[in-house]
């Protein structure tokens, strides 16, 4: 007890449809709480799940000594980020861990570094693989970072810590931001990212809703965070001013030089 630290830790978890992975996932999380944390929580968001994991949680909280476990049962399909808005307005721990799949992809000292690097001035720290990212999400991030001046550099991230001063300062903006990402891009304060080697390379599977979600998601997050539904306006406006004004001299010199059908030159000029 002496030896763990005294910060209060939160860990929100998100769950959709993972009995297959869930139990050695929130057993790696509640191990690595009680281990290094004299005071954890881990709160898992249970996202209208059709499969068996909301057993698999209450089956595998019985394990834990001195974490509590509870669940968020969303009453139908809310999405990751509203799912996990849920999880962090319950959360009460100083610097809360989050958790955006259970997918095991990483070495689990990989939590407690991130949590010494926040220590050192930085109110968030994510952790990202270190492979090639998927085609859609390198395209995603690479057209958002251009049509946008944040200095966060937005990528593929598996999970990430935050402090409370992040809670507070975005709780009012999370009511009407539905993208975290951005949200913390805003907030003002210290970020950091770190890359670690992936061990388990396994596959992330998504339902049909789930993929329809992210897309949705990528689209409104374009048109509603970077200004590329302006520039395309601007271009629209200058293309169809530039056929205009070719129409018309068009129009002219057809009247002028050649032997238009009657009422062909006033219809294309008004």
């Amino acid at each position: 007890m002496e030896n763990k630290e005294k910060n209060f830790a939160s860990a929100v978890v998100y769950v959709r449809n993972a009995e297959n992975r869930l139990e050695k996932f929130l057993k790696t999380i509640i191990s690595t709480m009680e281990d290094n944390f004299a005071h954890s929580e881990v709160i898992c968001v249970n996202d209208a799940s059709d499969d068996k994991s909301l057993e698999i949680i209450k089956k595998t909280s019985e394990i834990a000594k001195s974490t509590s476990v509870s669940v968020i049962n969303m009453s139908y399909f809310h999405g990751l980020e509203l799912s996990m808005d849920a999880g962090i307005d319950m959360s009460i721990g100083d610097f809360v861990f989050e958790f955006d799949n259970t997918t095991l992809d990483f070495n689990p000292e990989m939590i407690m570094t991130i949590y010494y690097r926040s220590l050192k001035g930085y109110d968030i720290v994510s952790a990202s693989p270190d492979r090639k990212e998927k085609f859609t999400s390198n395209l995603f991030y690479k057209v958002f970072d251009r049509f946008t001046d944040y200095s966060y550099k937005m990528t593929t991230e598996s999970f990430r810590i935050l402090s409370r001063r992040v809670i507070n300062r975005v709780s009012s903006m999370n009511k009407t931001i539905p993208y975290r990402k951005v949200v913390y891009a805003n907030c003002g304060l210290k970020t950091d990212n770190l890359k670690y080697d992936v061990i388990n390379n396994i596959a992330f599977d998504e339902d049909i809703r789930e993929k329809k979600y992210r897309s949705n998601l990528a689209a409104n997050s374009l048109l509603l965070f970077t200004d590329i539904g302006y520039r395309f306006a601007k271009f629209m406006t200058v293309f169809m001013m530039v056929v205009s004004v070719f129409m018309v001299l068009y129009s002219v010199v057809v009247y002028l030089t050649a032997n238009p059908v009657v009422g062909w030159t006033t219809t294309i000029l008004f």
